[in-house]
């Protein structure tokens, strides 16, 4: 299994390892962040920052991708890509990318989170049918549950590879899960309140060692129709990655 199948002339077909718990037809955020995280790689640079910007619901047809640099450099780049279905941009992503260097002279450290737990978890029936993004991690909660409201703490583990015939990279499992965050920590029932982010934005201090991720998840609401969603990432040595989503919140 994978998440897409490439097609040649930067075109794929994402596979039901993509499918949104809330649309079998439809993909769910993480995978296409992650493949256009994939695809704007600068060689010689990390990715530091994407902003990945969900321009509506994003079908689980065939597309392609398209990359263009906005800002090239020897130190800092920024470039964009787009995924383009039927026509229509349905995501754009924006990344600025970093070049590693020396060692500076003080290295700042960060606690590990809890233990990875020996049971694995499952979405119950607040997500209806176990669908294909779900099944497609594997899921074990430190604090909270998957079907609880409130913060939740979770360790993922990417079980298949982002693009069919590609390795999956440190970077790939991070963007696959990020934007998770706000569907983890809900305050809200999902069966009775939607909470959409239309952008996320995940920063990188570096790419996680091995194949676990924990995210800390977070939701904060206002007293006017808004949210934001919050994830500190991390790996068995310390924090990896902040993840921000901002939310309209409203009554079905």
């Amino acid at each position: 299994m994978t998440f897409y199948q490439p097609l040649g002339d930067d075109r794929y077909a994402p596979t039901e390892s993509t499918e949104s718990p809330w649309d079998s037809a439809m993909q769910h955020g993480g995978p296409p962040a992650a493949l256009l995280g994939h695809l704007l790689r600068l060689d010689g640079l990390r990715l530091a920052r994407i902003s990945v910007d969900f321009l509506g619901p994003i079908p689980r047809r065939e597309f392609r991708v398209e990359v263009s640099p906005l800002k090239p450099g020897r130190l800092t780049a920024l470039n964009e890509a787009r995924m383009v279905i039927d026509g229509r941009v349905a995501v754009t992503a924006r990344a600025w990318h970093i070049a590693p260097g020396p060692q500076p002279p003080v290295v700042t450290g960060t606690v590990a989170p809890e233990p990875l737990p020996e049971q694995e978890h499952t979405f119950g029936d607040s997500f209806g049918a176990r669908w294909g993004y779900g099944r497609a991690i594997e899921w074990r909660c430190t604090v909270g549950s998957l079907d609880a409201l409130g913060e939740t703490h979770v360790w993922t583990r990417v079980r298949m590879p982002l693009i069919d015939g590609v390795e999956l990279t440190g970077q790939d499992r991070a963007l696959i899960v990020a934007d998770s965050a706000n569907g983890l920590s809900a305050e809200l029932p999902v069966d009775k309140w939607l909470s959409i982010p239309p952008t996320m934005t995940t920063t990188l201090l570096r790419e996680p060692v091995g194949e676990w991720v924990h995210m800390a998840c977070r939701t904060v609401l206002s007293d006017d129709g808004l949210g934001l969603a919050e994830a500190t990432m991390s790996d068995n040595f310390g924090k990896i990655a902040q993840v921000a989503q901002p939310l309209l919140v409203r009554a079905r």
